[in-house]
């Protein structure tokens, strides 16, 4: 090989169709958020506000986009659902929150209290929610388990969030009658209570239905998934209409208490996200040590597949051995395995998806296919001591790979 050789194509046998239709729909989201963010500024006759708005609306973003990162590091999903996830929740759901919760308000006549706390809950979970039930129902190789849903429902809500808070910083920073300040102060007031002290709120709140759907995807019974759907729904409802309700009607005490419910909510998420992902590398390491037990990798590459320090080093390794094609090389190798891991864990514990033991060795052939243009770093002698107990052997019979 030389060092500019070009990478075989990236082939997908199994690729679902419409993925133009998807990249439209999320230019075209894209292009709704930005429509919105100036359709406010014209209605509040103030750029500035707008513009106030937005930049505190910029700021948690990045930390909060670093969670998300990295939740998804041991199984990235595809781009173009990360990407269109975000701007439903900018766009998508704003949108059909903004005319749902208008109409219902005006149409039964209720208060800004009563429409915060029994209709914002209905609407706006039902609007972020269409996107995740749309994606389990048509690319189910998308929510793949519980962490795949939770992520998902988490960049929806952090695209809501981004928007309402735009709204919400808007606003205070122009003032009115019942908010008593304005200006910077408004606006770093309700920053504070938004951006600082319940940054994950919607997040959360949508997190109750993005598990229930991740445990509906490994539910083999349509019996069984339709409750756990509809009870994740009603979850996210409740949880947002406490928030709303602690705010209009249980005063500075009530409020506290129900904040302090929600942080434990939130933590109890974010300890089963971190128990998921490790179970992540356990399956990682189970299915790459026993397809190199079989031949199908070598035993020395499991180190540059597995830890995320020695993946970074074979990468560099590869960029001064062959240039920037021999680390490209490495790292879709490194991607390929990761798919392969996970593709054959499931077939090997009897719960594969569509066509699971095909897409298997497909990936295998397209790794065989990539090995001659790889540069890894020479074999690390001894292999470094696991951070976690030996993992489990398969307990379920061979498949009969051909």
């Amino acid at each position: 090989m030389t060092p500019d050789a070009a990478l075989p194509p990236v082939t997908d046998p199994w690729r679902q169709r419409g993925r133009l239709p998807l990249m439209i729909g999320t230019v075209l989201l894209g292009v709704a958020a930005v429509g919105l963010v100036v359709f406010f500024g014209f209605r509040a006759e103030s750029a500035r506000a707008v513009g106030v708005g937005l930049a505190l609306g910029l700021v948690p973003l990045p930390l909060l986009g670093l969670f998300y990162w990295w939740i998804d590091r041991y199984e990235p999903e595809p781009r173009r659902y990360v990407l269109a996830a975000f701007l439903w929740g900018t766009a998508g759901a704003v949108g059909i929150a903004l005319v749902g919760n208008t109409f219902l308000s005006e149409s039964l006549d209720l208060t800004d209290a009563q429409t915060a706390t029994f209709v914002a809950p209905l609407v706006e979970e039902t609007a972020k929610g269409l996107f995740l039930v749309a994606t389990f129902l048509r690319a189910r190789r998308v929510i793949g388990g519980v962490l795949d849903g939770l992520f998902y429902a988490g960049l929806v809500g952090l695209g809501f969030a981004f928007i309402e808070n735009i709204i919400y910083y808007s606003a205070s920073y122009l003032g009115g009658p019942e908010l008593g300040v304005s200006g910077a102060q408004g606006a770093t007031a309700t920053f504070v209570i938004r951006g600082v002290v319940s940054p994950f709120a919607h997040p959360l709140f949508t997190a109750s239905l993005g598990l229930a759907l991740g445990a509906a995807v490994l539910t083999r019974s349509w019996w069984a998934r339709v409750p756990l759907v509809l009870g994740g729904w009603a979850g996210s409802m409740v949880l947002h209409g406490l928030w709303n309700g602690s705010i209009s009607y249980a005063g500075i005490a009530g409020f506290a208490l129900l904040y302090l419910v929600l942080v434990l909510v939130f933590f109890g998420f974010v300890a089963l996200v971190i128990v998921l992902r490790q179970r992540q590398f356990v399956v990682l390491r189970r299915s790459l040590s026993y397809v190199a037990d079989r031949g199908w990798i070598h035993p020395a590459e499991l180190p540059w597949l597995t830890w995320f320090g020695y993946r970074a080093q074979a990468r560099r390794h590869a960029k001064v051995q062959g240039g920037s094609e021999a680390a490209a090389a490495v790292r879709r190798y490194q991607s390929l395995a990761t798919q392969l891991a996970f593709v054959h864990d499931a077939v090997m514990l009897g719960r594969p998806g569509r066509r699971g033991v095909e897409r298997t060795l497909a990936i295998r052939a397209q790794m065989d296919e990539l090995r001659p243009q790889l540069r890894l770093p020479p074999a690390l002698a001894p292999l470094p001591r696991p951070v976690t107990p030996a993992p489990p052997r398969y307990a379920v019979p061979p498949v009969p790979w051909s």
